[in-house]
């Protein structure tokens, strides 16, 4: 057996009495407390998550915007210093490599923030396809991140920022050389959860001490350690995608309803435009959808979902809404039936149960 891929938090999960599980090939956190106690502190003050396990691409040199506009689906050239910006990478059919975040550090150096099963084969497909005078490396061992989320995470932070303002962050935008107790890191305003928040890169031998300060800071307000479990119901209420669930190999951007970062007018040829262009003028045979149940029973990923006799799709991501106390899911289903209100069914444990499609996201905070 392979062993499992640990972050630099690892040794400090007991304090807090982590219970690990193997996420992708990494021991990571589910949870701390309860999933549903860490969900409602982000909800109504702040968590904080070890996103250690996400993958850090450095991409540099005088070609790295050509380079990057060809690989990635979005338009590289709107981002400015400083700023952020979500993107795919795609195959030559349309089917999604990964989504990501683009950091860019300044002209001719950019930050790519890939996903932790995808770490290994995003960096050969930038590497296979690499041209002009460009440089890649792989950060991810050097890196940590954590994630400070919910409506308190600034006031928290704040305490341990000094000088720097977080307030004139804004979003999908970021500030490095900010110090935290004593620690130099780059601070982003962007998250998985739906909430405000702040993403922090640091040295991975900075993590622990990172970890155990925003955590002492944040007591006051309530902050806790959270795991995988709330990442994923907050992200899911949110409706943000989660790539081998909502995006893979054989989902495009467009099926999967990130259509907004795929910027077909770009004059560059990224891989996978003919196709993605094809699909968006035809109109794509399948569309992401939010359901809600209408019979009792939580749809999970890979249920069957059901027109009549017709099997129209599966469930992608299903739970019972810890924000809606409702059982919800998202199902990737033929074009015809994506239509608000429509009458489904998925097959529950043999059984076919009603449910209906209902407008995405689920949860959006209030402002």
């Amino acid at each position: 057996m392979t062993e499992l891929k640990r972050t630099p938090l690892f040794e400090v999960y007991k304090e807090y009495g982590g219970k690990t599980i193997d996420f992708g090939g990494w021991e990571l956190p589910v949870q701390f407390s309860s999933i549903k106690e860490e969900h409602e502190a982000v909800r109504t003050k702040a968590g904080l998550f070890d996103v250690s396990h996400m993958g850090e691409i450095e991409i540099k040199g005088p070609d790295s915007l050509n380079y990057l506009q060809k690989m990635l689906t979005n338009d590289i050239s709107k981002i400015k210093n400083s700023g952020a910006q979500y993107n795919a990478m795609c195959y030559e059919n349309g089917g999604t490599v990964d989504d990501l975040l683009v950091y860019k550090i300044e002209d001719n150096h950019y930050l790519l923030v890939v996903n932790a099963s995808n770490i290994e084969k995003d960096y050969k497909w930038l590497e296979d396809h690499l041209e002009g005078d460009v440089s890649i490396d792989n950060l991810s061992e050097k890196m940590a991140q954590l994630a400070l989320q919910g409506p308190l995470a600034e006031k928290v932070l704040q305490k341990l920022t000094g000088d720097t303002d977080l307030s004139t962050i804004g979003i999908f935008k970021f500030q490095q050389e900010v110090t935290i107790n004593g620690k130099n890191t780059l601070v982003s305003r962007t998250g998985y959860t739906g909430e405000d928040g702040f993403e922090i890169y640091c040295d991975a031998s900075d993590a622990v001490e990172l970890w155990k300060a925003i955590l002492s800071a944040g007591q006051e307000e309530g902050v806790v350690p959270c795991g995988l479990g709330a990442r994923d119901t907050l992200r899911f209420e949110a409706t943000l995608a989660l790539y081998g669930q909502e995006l893979s190999p054989e989902i495009t951007p467009l099926e999967a309803g990130i259509g907004f970062a795929v910027k077909l007018n770009k004059e560059a040829d990224f891989i996978g435009k003919e196709v993605l262009k094809q699909q968006k003028e035809q109109g794509a045979a399948r569309k992401l959808v939010g359901i809600e149940m209408i019979d009792r029973g939580i749809p999970r990923h890979g249920y069957p979902v059901y027109k009549g006799e017709e099997l129209i799709g599966e469930v992608t991501t299903g739970t019972q809404s810890p924000s809606l106390k409702k059982n919800i899911g998202l199902v990737l289903i033929k074009n015809q039936y994506a239509i608000l209100e429509t009458e489904i069914e998925v097959e529950i444990r043999g059984k076919r149960l009603k449910a209906k499609v209902v407008p995405t996201p689920f949860y959006k905070r209030q402002k």
